[in-house]
């Protein structure tokens, strides 16, 4: 784990256009979806010190929660191979008759799935949900979905290492805010955390964010876009697809349609208003994902 966070392995891609120039702003991707093919961008950071934790603990087993197209449990059932830790994938949802791609992968490493019904999972971080957990599987280390925890918070804080003291503004999509806690944690004093929600309906943000930090004294600097869900949580339109292909033939930059599209469709629309001073310097966060295309039709992405 501590080799895939090294320097060497992080690249950063600089954005240029005219219009960037005229207005004198830099435009940087720090792309964590390069560090590694399957555990690729944030998830990384958010469950370093998990499994630190869990491979320390006798059992030597992890449990965590997500959906049909979970990169989270991909990410976790790679990660628990890798280091000799038995994964537990709770799967919400009833097994369905053909396993998404993402599920796939996370039996090909060995992951566990138990299926439970959507009126079960919201009850999965109740403590007497996760006594049932603990009775059945026995001592393990419970990893909230999407690593959403103090601890999740604090490896995604490990990010800012990776970011130039020089930065003035940090970008990131927000989807449990886990990420976008532990950089609001890190960042410098004048330093601003612009959070892009993707799913619809979040209200709640600063209240994870506040929960996800304890007693840390909260920052003031976090700005929030919204209205750039495009309807929701992994919901898109053809705008936001043209969006995608035009990127990636302008920059070679890949984006995934349920995260990273809408971070930077966000973005560049507020450059194109104007909503960034001059002389702005400005990282993008590639959080990965990008399996999550899979999904989509064949040929809808020029880069699928």
């Amino acid at each position: 784990m501590k080799m895939l966070l090294d320097n060497s392995n992080i690249k950063v891609d600089h954005l240029e256009s005219q219009l960037l120039d005229q207005l004198e702003i830099k435009l940087s991707v720090i792309r964590l979806d390069l560090i590694h093919p399957i555990i690729s961008g944030n998830k990384l950071f958010k469950l370093f010190y998990f499994l630190q934790d869990a491979k320390k603990n006798p059992q030597k087993q992890i449990i965590t929660f997500g959906g049909a197209y979970s990169n989270h449990l991909v990410a976790t059932a790679y990660a628990g191979k890798q280091a000799g830790l038995k994964t537990i994938g709770i799967v919400r949802g009833e097994k369905p008759a053909q396993l998404s791609h993402s599920l796939q992968n996370c039996l090909e490493y060995g992951m566990q799935l138990k299926f439970i019904s959507r009126q079960e999972y919201d009850q999965k971080e109740t403590a007497a949900f996760q006594q049932t957990l603990l009775t059945e599987f026995g001592d393990t280390i419970i990893i909230p979905e999407g690593g959403y925890n103090a601890i999740g918070a604090k490896g995604a804080a490990l990010i800012s290492n990776y970011i130039d003291d020089n930065t003035t503004h940090i970008c990131c999509a927000l989807g449990t805010a886990t990420t976008v806690a532990g950089l609001v944690s890190a960042a410098k004093k004048d330093q601003q955390v612009i959070a892009v929600p993707v799913l619809k309906g979040l209200n709640d943000i600063h209240e994870r964010i506040s929960f996800l930090l304890g007693d840390d004294p909260y920052k003031s600097s976090l700005q929030i876009m919204d209205n750039y869900h495009f309807g929701g949580y992994a919901k898109y339109s053809p705008e936001l697809i043209a969006f995608m292909n035009d990127l990636y033939k302008q920059y070679q930059l890949p984006t995934d349609f349920v995260y990273t599209a809408k971070l930077f469709f966000a973005i560049f629309d507020a450059i194109n208003k104007n909503k960034f001073p001059k002389g702005s310097k400005i990282i993008c966060l590639h959080t990965g994902g990008l399996q999550g295309n899979l999904s989509l039709p064949v040929n809808t992405l020029i880069f699928q």
